[in-house]
């Protein structure tokens, strides 16, 4: 979930695949360092299926990996990971020319000299010398006519254009600027040898949009309005906080301490790590097993009460049974809500002071509420009425990998669900990465750096493992979109003008953090 700051606090986005990787502007080329853990944005691979081994010059239609061919300006890796090499391949300048089949799909022609593909058949030749054995030469040594000899010079052929497809495709990409979404398809039209060989690459891209006025939109958002119940609310959760605890002889209310044991069986027979004594809990607060709460009321010191409820482990509609026994009941005084209190509690004087402070406090939080809203309604407003085609081979095939990891191909009602889904979360990128396009957003270091470190602790991860967590998985490029979209719509919502019901216009901007101011280093 991308996140800047803005106006004081974390402004979210919803969380997407970067189905057509690297099309946004900005992405550090060589990497950045997140405390000392060097980022990278790893390769994805091109695979591509072998070539025929005849090498039929026409009709070869190849199905290239999404991932890999929609990576956009990032340099390939080879298509065959158990094939490294230390040779460096530079990328060619294809003749290619574009033909645009449908507002959704485009069709790239790309036309390769044997010159330009001699660098991957170098590659080829010398990936293939480590793989077969020549009496009298170390494996990887062998030279290049031998190596011809031995394997064929069809392998070597279908071993390079299967190297240099993914280049080519994204050179003639880049070129064209084709935003390209999802799973290419690739055919070989020609092939001769030592001249040239010719490729196609239909792919579904992002369709033209035209972007509203920003300046001229409205959004609508709520009053800011504190009442007296939530000051009170607020205070009465600080004097809990120096609340204490009393052992009391009576039966179990809401809003009680209690010690208790808990023991969770299934079928009769206790599960393994089930049981827990000796715990402390504030009853009403639902904050253990369902059921826990009702189970306790009315119960005394030395009573106990069985009941039935979902337990972790258990297949899926299986409920357990819990035997809870309360071993004490507590009672929570609170200190008296007087001035003595507030100078207990806080750094002001009088509970008056303390109840201002409070109601400040409440009144940032909801104005900051206010931008949260803005941005949520300009989104939904956008997707709403910002019509265009959508790719539906492409949702068709999201669709379809989303239900068959959930077994469910054949479930229609879940089908449309998912289907409707997948359209207004598309809807939403398009839009966005429209508007990082037409703001020229970029992502700078220390942007990347910040965003995922936040990551890192939203999921409980150090920024090390959070990092090599998305090297791994390729998603260096997506956390850049996520910034990116993030940026680009702080941006317009600043030209969009924000008031509330009652009319009155509300300032982002004031709401932004200020810079703290220099010191004078002469005091």
């Amino acid at each position: 979930m991308a996140s800047l700051e803005g106006w004081g606090s974390t402004i979210e986005l919803h969380p997407h695949f970067d189905r057509w990787g690297g099309c946004l502007l900005g992405a550090p080329a060589s990497g950045s360092c997140v405390q000392g853990v060097r980022l990278s944005a790893p390769v994805r691979s091109c695979e591509l299926q072998p070539l025929d081994s005849s090498l039929t010059p026409t009709g070869r239609s190849v199905v290239a990996s999404a991932p890999a061919l929609g990576a956009g300006d990032r340099e390939f890796e080879s298509p065959r990971p158990d094939q490294k090499s230390d040779q460096t391949v530079e990328r060619a300048f294809v003749k290619s020319a574009v033909e645009k089949l449908s507002d959704t799909r485009s069709k790239l022609n790309i036309e390769v000299t044997f010159d330009e593909l001699a660098p991957y058949l170098a590659q080829a030749s010398k990936a293939m010398s480590e793989k077969i054995t020549v009496p009298g030469f170390r494996k990887g040594k062998v030279p290049a006519a031998l190596v011809e000899q031995r394997v064929g010079r069809a392998a070597i052929l279908d071993e390079a254009i299967n190297l240099s497809l993914g280049d080519f495709y994204t050179a003639a990409k880049k070129e064209h600027a084709v935003a390209a979404i999802g799973r290419p398809q690739v055919d070989i039209t020609e092939l001769v040898d030592k001249e040239k060989f010719s490729f196609t690459v239909e792919v579904d891209i992002r369709p033209d949009i035209t972007l509203p006025n920003f300046s001229e939109m409205t959004v609508t958002v709520d009053d800011v309005v504190v009442g007296d119940a939530e000051v009170d609310e607020q205070v009465d959760a600080l004097r809990a906080r120096f609340g204490t605890l009393t052992t009391v002889e009576k039966s179990v209310e809401t809003g009680d301490f209690v010690t208790i044991d808990l023991v969770a069986s299934a079928g009769g027979k206790p599960l393994d790590g089930g049981t827990a004594n000796d715990i402390s809990y504030e009853v009403g607060s639902n904050s253990m097993v369902d059921g826990l709460d009702d189970a306790l009321i009315g119960l005394a010191a030395g009573e106990g009460k069985r009941f039935s409820t979902a337990l972790v482990g258990l297949p899926e509609g299986e409920q357990g049974e819990v035997d809870v026994t309360v071993k004490a009941v507590k009672h929570r005084d609170l200190p008296p809500l007087d001035d003595a209190f507030a100078k207990l509690a806080s750094e002001f004087e009088t509970l008056a002071e303390l109840k201002e402070d409070v109601q400040k406090r409440i009144e940032r939080i909801k104005h900051l509420e206010q931008g949260a809203a803005a941005r949520d309604q300009l989104v939904e407003t956008l997707v709403e009425t910002i019509k265009f085609p959508l790719p539906q081979t492409f949702i068709e095939e999201e669709v379809n990998n989303h239900l068959s990891g959930e077994n469910r191909l054949e479930d229609e009602v879940h089908r449309a669900e998912v289907t409707e889904q997948t359209s207004k979360q598309l809807t939403y990128e398009i839009i966005l990465d429209t508007i990082v396009a037409a703001e020229s957003v970029s992502v700078n270091e220390s942007e990347l750096t910040e965003y995922l470190v936040r990551q890192a602790q939203r999921y409980r991860m150090t920024p090390e493992q959070f990092i090599q967590e998305v090297t791994m998985n390729g998603q260096v490029a997506t956390m850049v979109s996520e910034v990116a979209r993030a940026k680009a719509l702080a941006s317009v919502l600043g030209r969009v003008k924000v008031v509330t019901k009652s009319g009155k216009a509300v300032d982002l901007e004031a709401l932004r953090p200020q810079p703290a101011a220099p010191v004078d280093e002469a005091e």
